[in-house]
């Protein structure tokens, strides 16, 4: 009788540390190629009432955002960056060289200057923005 000597077969060695290693690779990736959302910076502003509010739409193109606090400071785009009529008029003649159809919303305090207000749809006028609109919100509504 012959006798066969099976070798016993050793399970396969996974070697724990690398795998770690690709692992920690795999979420330095993921964590890097991750989008954060930026937080919108905001501002207390007391819109004026209006029965005839409607809620802002979406458009092709977005108009341009520009608060006015009731201290009479101006605040352009969607990151209220502080801006000066000067800066605003040629920040918006920029705006106008690239798309002439765009149009400007003002967000503007109910206490603010309404000089601040008039100056500002003034330089809109002057540079060609042809839609200026005015937010405002429905009695009542908070």
């Amino acid at each position: 009788m012959r006798f066969f000597i099976r070798k016993k077969r050793q399970p396969p060695a996974v070697i724990i540390v690398a795998m770690i290693d690709v692992l920690i690779v795999v979420l330095i990736f993921l964590m890097v190629t991750t989008t954060f959302k930026k937080p919108q910076q905001t501002l207390k502003i007391a819109l004026p009432e209006s029965t005839h509010a409607t809620k802002a739409g979406v458009s092709e193109h977005p108009p341009l955002l520009l608060s006015i606090e009731a201290s009479g400071n101006l605040r352009y785009g969607a990151d209220a960056i502080p801006v000066t009529l000067d800066r605003l008029t040629s920040d918006l003649k920029a705006e106008v060289a690239t798309n002439p159809a765009v149009k400007l919303t003002l967000s503007a305090d109910k206490n603010a200057p309404v000089g601040q207000v008039v100056k500002v749809m003034d330089i809109a006028k002057d540079i060609g923005i042809k839609g200026v609109t005015i937010f405002t919100r429905q009695p009542g509504a908070q």
